[in-house]
């Protein structure tokens, strides 16, 4: 028998030894063993009853409940292992777990700590429960830089997924659209020349109404959730000296697409409006949506949750099937020095999830 305090305080003291652990993105490996071994304790009911099935891929792990029925339908719970890097105005140190108050303090107990605990704790109840649907739960690597050896290289191992309810800190709102990623680099080409003369073709120049169009042009459709497509120029580099007319103007471009296009039709519309050459760095990071009338969502607006759509990027733009954002503390932690999660927070989202996916039908 689980009971929430239990449960909670369990949460935290498996948090606070990840916390301990550095486990910033690509660097997992020291986490994702003791969170192997930790997992692997709990695997036995007190009956005997074994849980679930442990499986390893790189510094991925998930867990299949031991009553997975090819015929039902299957439901991932996920959150992610890895961290950012601190950044250099902690006041605190982000490697070492400290309790002020309600709040625990260290890097990553935020994002994405408290989701991973917390549905691991869930996972941990409902696989010893009688369900309509199969369950996995992955704690997956590389998140924060959407590396290929995170959740992308899971997915071919994992069994037919129906949805996927995504651990991050949405105050435990849920997040049923997510904007994707693009990012562009755009080569202007002139021809060099001496500045005191009137010779050469200015690269800067040619580049400047490419930058303007990805300034100014406005996609026709606009999402109820994401808003418009935004478009962005973040980096821009040319010359080499005063007295040289630039041949070459190179600029980047961040792309955040909404659910209404894809990153393949946005890369094609600017490269059929702009006079420069442009490359796409990757399509793989696409926004991604879940129907409202879905179950999963139903059953949040039924806990009087308010849907929203998400500006930031999570493991969902890997994800090929249906998925819903949802998870304790709040985004605006995320990334910033003294990072912190409430107790409060953890012990509300193990009631929540459980009340959300206890009989539910998918």
């Amino acid at each position: 028998m689980f009971s929430t305090e239990t449960l909670t305080a369990e949460a935290l003291e498996l948090l606070g030894k990840l916390i301990a652990t550095p486990r910033t993105s690509r660097n997992e490996e020291e986490a994702a063993n003791f969170l192997l071994d930790f997992i692997d304790g709990k695997r036995f009911a007190s009956d005997g009853r074994k849980l679930y099935d442990i499986h390893r891929e790189a510094n991925n792990i998930w867990c299949i409940a031991s009553d997975y029925d090819a015929a039902r339908p299957t439901l991932l719970l996920n959150a992610h292992i890895d961290t950012v890097k601190p950044v250099s105005a902690w006041t605190r140190d982000p490697f070492t777990p400290t309790w002020e108050g309600d709040r625990l303090y260290g890097l990553g107990a935020n994002d994405d700590g408290a989701s991973l605990v917390s549905l691991l704790q869930v996972f941990r109840v409902l696989s010893s429960q009688e369900r309509s649907y199969n369950l996995v739960y992955l704690a997956s690597a590389e998140e924060e830089v959407s590396g290929r050896d995170g959740l992308e290289r899971v997915v071919p191992l994992l069994p037919p997924i129906t949805v996927a309810l995504v651990g991050e800190p949405t105050r435990m709102q849920p997040a049923i659209a997510e904007k994707g990623l693009m990012v562009l680099d755009v080569t202007a080409t002139g021809k060099a020349g001496h500045a005191a003369r009137n010779e050469g073709v200015n690269a800067i120049y040619r580049a400047l109404p490419a930058i303007e169009w990805f300034r100014t042009y406005r996609f026709e459709k606009e999402s109820p959730l994401l808003g418009p497509v935004k478009m962005t120029v973040t980096v821009i580099n040319a010359g080499t000296q005063h007295n040289v007319v630039p041949d070459q103007c190179t600029f980047t471009v961040d792309v955040r697409s909404n659910e209404c296009y894809t990153n393949e039709q946005i890369f094609q519309q600017a490269c059929a409006s702009v006079d420069a050459e442009v490359k796409a760095r990757s399509f793989r990071l696409g926004s991604s949506h879940i129907d409202p009338s879905h179950p999963l969502v139903q059953r949040a607006l039924a806990l009087g949750r308010t849907p929203f759509g998400s500006p930031t990027l999570s493991d969902q733009a890997l994800m090929p099937w249906p998925s819903m954002k949802m998870g304790p503390g709040d985004s605006s932690r995320s990334h910033t020095a003294d990072e912190y999660i409430c107790r409060q927070e953890i012990l509300e989202a193990i009631n929540d999830y459980l009340t959300l996916l206890d009989g539910m039908v998918i």
